[in-house]
């Protein structure tokens, strides 16, 4: 007997829909932050505001502080989330991100803001393994790539509001009241599901994994909206650390080594995506045009999002980050071949500036139609039950650890080798990157949760 078939068989509905959401809105101001702190850096830059005057080591813990705290969460909720169960830990992620945001816009100082950010990153770490297995837990299995990377895909519109909010904002507001707002902005989405989410059941896998049958049959109706009988017993089999990692040590290192090269590229294009834009095309005239054009970038991915969603359980999870992979190194390259350089500065290229840039900014699509949305949902299928958010943690923790590392020295980067040398090495990192997917990542599509992990499921029939 198959514990989870009618759950896996069943058709889209609207409580799936209701789980999505529930789970999206921290990934909405994942992205939301990613680039609004850049527009902030835009306007300290520019104003040079009292108690906000920046300096290279004040610049490097502004852009990467968040990032390092959320490796920290990523680890900390992945575990917890395995230990004591998903729908303890749910809300608590969303509530922390929620307090950060608005304690930032509050910032006395840039110290203050610092430490305020360290709290939104802690949040938004632990979104990630717990938000990413409740929606693949509940899933059925024709959907789940597609509503698990739905979750993901909240970062493409988390990504165009912050490009509007922080070019209005700027363009609108006096200088210390415009990064605030940019800041402050970023709290409502996540503000708005914390009810909901200490409201959603604990997952049927989990309540299975604890022989809990009463929460099994109360989370399967809830997803069913219709009450159903669970077996007398159900029972994932629970192994030990050492058999996790004696198993899965080689899946490990391809979605924890992935997650870190895409993100490497990711945040570091993205933090510093208005002084990249300005030395394509030239500084603009004042800080809302600046920070529209290092907007271009991010809205174009917001079509590689939902792409990816489209796409995602027919293509498969492998196909569609092998080929993330191969465009980006494609795409880096050939804009690092066409530049003329003098020193570390652009002077010129090959091609029209346009095609240049146009060639650039492709890359975000296929980063979002690729390894971007993929690496978020392949470690939410792939690891059994009992270590399935801590496996998303190690994951999630390594991406953000390549971003981390690539935000604090992405700008020395700039100055030292230039962006023509920047692209190189991405390019570089992408081949990489499309290596490891084909030698060491699994294909999920279509399989169930417990076929896809290789799980351990025994069912003894009530009598």
């Amino acid at each position: 007997m198959e514990p989870f078939k009618g759950l896996d068989s069943t058709r889209l509905n609207f409580n799936h829909i209701k789980i999505w959401y529930t789970s999206g809105m921290g990934f909405f101001t994942d992205a939301y932050d990613l680039f609004i702190i850049g527009a902030i850096l835009d306007i300290f830059s520019a104003y040079k505001l009292p108690g906000f005057v920046l300096n290279p080591l004040y610049t490097g813990l502004l852009t990467s502080s968040a990032i390092f705290s959320a490796v920290v969460g990523q680890l900390f909720f992945g575990v917890l989330g395995d230990l004591i169960g998903r729908k303890k830990v749910y809300g608590v992620e969303a509530s922390l991100l929620t307090a950060g945001a608005i304690l930032s816009a509050l910032s006395p100082n840039i110290l203050w803001l610092i430490i305020f950010r360290t709290i939104v990153g802690f949040g938004i770490g632990g979104d990630y393994p717990i938000s990413a297995t409740i929606m693949s837990e509940y899933a059925n299995v024709k959907d789940r790539g597609k509503l698990v990377a739905l979750v993901f895909a909240n970062q493409g519109v988390g990504s165009v509001v912050a490009v509007a909010v922080g070019a209005i904002s700027a363009f609108t507001l006096p200088p210390d009241l415009a990064w605030r707002v940019m800041a402050l902005v970023g709290a409502i989405p996540a503000a708005t599901v914390i009810y909901l989410r200490r409201k959603v059941p604990e997952t049927p896998r989990y309540a299975a994994l604890k022989g809990d049958t009463e929460q099994l049959t109360k989370a399967v109706s809830f997803v069913l909206s219709e009450s159903v009988t669970a077996p007398a017993k159900v029972k994932v089999e629970r192994m030990s650390i050492g058999e996790f990692f004696s198993k899965y040590w080689a899946l490990l290192i391809g979605t924890a080594g992935s997650w870190f090269l895409v993100d490497a590229a990711l945040y570091g294009t993205g933090i510093y995506s208005g002084p990249i834009v300005s030395s394509l095309l030239g500084k603009p005239s004042s800080v809302g045009t600046e920070i529209i054009y290092a907007g271009i970038p991010f809205m174009v991915g917001f079509f590689g999002y939902f792409t990816a969603v489209a796409l995602m359980d027919r293509l498969g999870r492998k196909l569609i980050q092998t080929q993330g992979f191969i465009v980006m190194a494609i795409l880096y390259a050939i804009v690092a071949f066409v530049m003329i350089t003098s020193g570390t500065k652009v002077t010129g290229f090959l091609i029209p500036t346009q095609m240049a840039f146009a060639l650039y900014v492709l890359s975000y699509f296929f980063i979002d139609f690729g390894p971007n949305t993929t690496t978020f949902v392949i470690p939410s299928e792939v690891y059994p039950t009992s270590y399935r958010t801590t496996g998303h943690g190690i994951s999630a923790a390594a991406g953000k650890t390549g971003a981390a590392i690539s935000t604090f020295f992405f700008g020395e980067l700039l100055y030292s080798i230039g962006i023509k040398g920047v692209l190189e090495m991405l390019a570089v990192l992408s081949v990489i990157g499309a290596v490891l997917t084909i030698v060491a990542i699994k294909e999920p599509k279509l399989k169930s949760l417990e076929e896809a992990s290789q799980d351990k499921v025994v069912v003894e029939e009530a009598k």
